[in-house]
């Protein structure tokens, strides 16, 4: 079951899979608890295992409305179940439905390549490296 989430839910997951056990008061997104963000997350069962945040930021590159993908993240033991699949599509409908936006954008790492490809994301950056966290490409995708 996807449900709408509060910033501080989100930590867990950001900890554990994205910022290599950092505490998790260290894992909160600037733009968090602005009114515009919004968090979303996927419970099997009562356990929380995946999460995502949207912020409202346009790209420099692309002339319209946006949101930035932020902090998408699925616990280990539930990988490729389709749960990051569901949220994220979960997500895209929100910003099209309800939002009215125009297009989702994100700085994708390395190894989650693939998975974004596969959603429909195009790159529309050269790689780049985030110290501490490693390879990213920007990737956008029009609603």
């Amino acid at each position: 079951m996807i449900r709408f989430i509060q910033a501080k839910d989100t930590l867990p997951l950001r900890s554990l899979v994205l910022r290599n056990g950092l505490a998790e008061n260290e894992c909160y997104f600037d733009q968090d608890k602005l009114d515009d963000t919004f968090h979303l997350g996927y419970y099997h069962e009562d356990q929380l295992v995946c999460i995502l945040t949207c912020q409202k930021e346009n790209h420099g590159k692309l002339p319209k409305d946006a949101y930035r993908l932020r902090g998408m993240a699925t616990h280990p033991d539930f990988l490729r179940k389709g749960y990051a699949k569901t949220t994220l599509d979960a997500a895209m409908e929100h910003l099209k439905t309800q939002l009215q936006i125009d297009y989702l954008w994100f700085n994708a790492r390395k190894n989650a390549f693939p998975f974004y490809e596969r959603m429909g994301f195009e790159f529309m950056s050269d790689e780049f490296d985030i110290p501490g966290i490693g390879p990213h490409k920007e990737m956008f995708k029009f609603l």
